[in-house]
């Protein structure tokens, strides 16, 4: 009776566990979906995308990203903006805008020139300046207000902050983690900022400085001088001379004296003045 007991125990166990799982299984295909494009391969910045690097997939409808989008025919032209994984979904903040040919120009931002410098492993940050990555510019040049131009002295001084970095080289994908030396780096700039950034490299030596990618703290420096780094005390400027003292005297105006014709005349040895 025991073992007859525990078999009829098994079997209500069993079925009971049947009927649980039934009906979870029927819950969850009862979910509601959508359907999402997503990247079918990894896509690179200024891509443009075609209906063979996007798929459609399933997605939970009350989780479906906003900007997303239902057919791979709405994605076909587009450019992405920034790196795409594989099944990862492709945005509307991911894609340039509409009619944007494809190449680096579709990443530099509204209102925002890209220029190129040129770089070696030591100006580059030994390599680590990579796309997206911010650098200050410091540039080298002579301080030209000294009197003596053999007495110029030379001076760094940060020109520019917070700079980023579209490309190195001729490769401006953002995955790569991996120090690159490369000969030029491509930076996104303003207008004005192109136009200081271009005066400086003509009258000194750029480098670029790698900073932290959210510190956006402006920094407050003077610039720096030999004397600064050997610790010398700085000359103070020339006090500027005192203007002259204007007195005004009031009283009649002075009689100008006559003016006299002399004429200078040789008696013999004799040197004579005759003035009238």
């Amino acid at each position: 009776m025991r073992a007859l007991l525990m078999i009829v125990v098994s079997l209500l166990a069993g079925l009971a566990a049947v009927v649980l799982a039934s009906r979870w299984l029927s819950e969850q295909t009862g979910i509601a979906t959508n359907k999402v494009a997503v990247a079918a391969v990894d896509l690179e910045i200024g891509q443009r995308l075609t209906p063979q690097q996007v798929r459609i997939m399933d997605w939970p409808a009350g989780s479906v990203p906003s900007g997303a989008f239902a057919t791979p025919e709405l994605l076909d032209g587009r450019v992405v903006k920034v790196g795409v994984l594989r099944d990862e979904p492709i945005l509307e903040t991911k894609l340039a805008p509409e009619g944007t040919k494809g190449g680096l120009s579709a990443v530099i931002g509204e209102g925002r020139r890209a220029i190129t410098v040129r770089v070696n492993d030591v100006v580059g940050v030994a390599g680590f300046a990579l796309p997206g990555n911010y650098v200050d510019v410091i540039v080298n040049t002579k301080d030209d207000r000294a009197a003596d131009r053999d007495n110029e002295e030379s001076v760094s001084k940060i020109v520019l902050e917070k700079i980023l970095v579209l490309a190195v080289a001729q490769e401006a994908s953002r995955d790569d983690t991996k120090p690159r030396v490369v000969n030029a780096v491509t930076l996104e700039v303003t207008p004005e900022q192109a136009e200081k950034l271009d005066l400086a490299r003509s009258v000194g030596t750029l480098s670029l400085v790698l900073r932290n990618q959210i510190d956006a703290s402006p920094a407050q420096t003077g610039g720096a001088t030999k004397n600064t780094i050997l610790g010398r005390p700085v000359a103070a400027p020339a006090a500027p001379a005192p203007a002259p003292t204007i007195r005004v005297v009031s009283g009649p105006r002075p009689t100008p004296a006559p003016r006299q014709t002399c004429v200078e005349a040789y008696v013999g040895t004799e040197r004579q003045f005759e003035c009238f």
